[in-house]
Parts: structure tokens; sequence; C-alpha cells
């Protein structure tokens, strides 16, 4: 099973590939979206989760996405079209960090997808050269709650904690206007839904070739999370204008 089929499959239940539930979601898109027309881009849309989210409750505005994973795309078409907003999504089939457009746009998403440009800081030099200026870009990445095992480390990557975090943002030219730390219950929920969604798919599906590496998969997943970082992994989404001067 390739990664971007497994991936789809674990996000069934929570298609917002990010430790948040639908009211952290809301609450920053309300807080990015100040006036309702707004063009926003997401790089590293996945289903477009949070673009469908934005167009919904704001009529005016306009989406577009940017992924690599076909399956994912289709499905963020197929929930446009039942959403009534397809007019207003435009989906692009093309690396994130290569990604060019002919205007820059208001809002710039990149939640839980710093690893396709190679970071955090990275991520924001790729936002801020389609950002319009006094523009927001709403990035959501790791950080190191508690102090991490030598195997979280390996495993994960090189966190700061959130200190340490907003500090290398704030160096690169940036002022936090708003944060949104996810809960226990939204790094919690996020996993059980992630290991538990591909092992129902494998469950129900014995007869596939893929359902036993399904089911593997899951469990390795879960044994991770649960024996070597659940306790020290956290997770920011920080709105960001560039600081002036």
């Amino acid at each position: 099973m390739d990664r971007q089929t497994r991936s789809l499959l674990a996000h069934a239940d929570h298609p917002v590939a990010a430790p948040l539930d639908d009211s952290s979601v809301h609450r920053l898109l309300a807080r990015a979206l100040v006036r309702g027309d707004e063009r926003v881009l997401d790089l590293g849309c996945g289903e477009a989760a949070w673009l469908l989210r934005a167009l919904q409750r704001h009529p005016g505005a306009t989406g577009t996405g940017v992924d690599v994973s076909a399956p994912a795309l289709e499905r963020a078409r197929q929930r446009a079209e039942q959403a009534g907003a397809a007019e207003r999504l435009t989906l692009h089939r093309a690396e994130a960090d290569a990604f060019t457009a002919p205007h820059a746009y208001d809002v710039v998403l990149s939640v839980g997808a710093t690893h396709a440009f190679g970071g955090l800081l990275p991520t924001l030099d790729a936002a801020a050269r389609h950002l319009a200026p006094g523009g927001t870009v709403l990035v959501g990445d790791a950080y190191w709650e508690g102090e991490p095992s030598a195997r979280a480390r390996e495993m994960l990557g090189e966190y700061q904690d959130l200190a340490g975090t907003v500090d290398a943002v704030t160096a690169d030219g940036w002022t936090p206007t708003y944060a949104h730390l996810s809960t226990r219950h939204e790094l919690d929920d996020y996993e059980w839904n992630w290991t538990g969604s591909l092992s129902r798919w494998a469950l129900d599906h014995p007869g596939h070739p893929d359902s036993a590496e399904a089911l593997r998969a899951a469990a390795e997943h879960r044994d991770e999370w649960l024996r070597d970082y659940r306790d020290s992994f956290g997770f920011v989404c920080l709105l960001l204008r560039r600081t002036a001067g």
C-alpha cells in the first residue's frame, strides 16, 4: 500500500489531517478571514478540509489547494461539489514547494505539511512568496511539549519546545497574532482516528491484498504513539503576519 492511499484511509474519519477538532479549525479560520472575501491558498491541502470549511463559512471567499495526492484531490473535488463550493475552489496536483501562481493570496495555509518544505521556516519562506501585503499565514507544526526520548527524536525529527518555536518564527520576521495549542483530547482523538480508521478498513476487507499490511501499519503507529511520543509531542497552529520593518 502506498503512503498516499494509507493516509487517505487513515483520515477517513478525521479529514483535517492534524490534531484539531472542528471548533478549533473554525476559530482559527475566523481569525484569518476577517473580511470574508479573501483569496486563500492551502499548500499541502490534502482533501482540502480547511479550504472547504473556509468557503462554506465565507461565501465571498475563493480557495486554491495544492497537493501531490491525486486521490485526496479527487475526494476534495467531490466534497466541494456536495457543498456547492466547486466553482470557488481550484485544485492543483503539484509539489507544494514548487507551486507558482499568477497572483498573491490574502491567506496562506499550511497545516501539518511542513515536511514538504523541509521544516517550519522553509514553509514560511514558501508561504511568503504567495502572500499579499498585509496578509496572514496560518501554519501548523509539531513542537516538544515535554522532553522527548531519543527514539522520539529519531522518529519524528528535531523540533524545539514551544518557546523556541515561537522565538525562531519571530526571529525570521513574523509576528504571531493568535495561536492554538492542540489539547490532550485533540491529540489523542487524532491518533485514535488515524490508527482506528486504518484498522477498521483492514478488518472490513480481509481479502484485500493490502489488508494485512494496513493492519500492521496501524498497530506499529499505535505502539509508537503510546510508547514513544505521546507524552512529549505537541502541535501548535500559529497565525502570523510579517513584522513591520
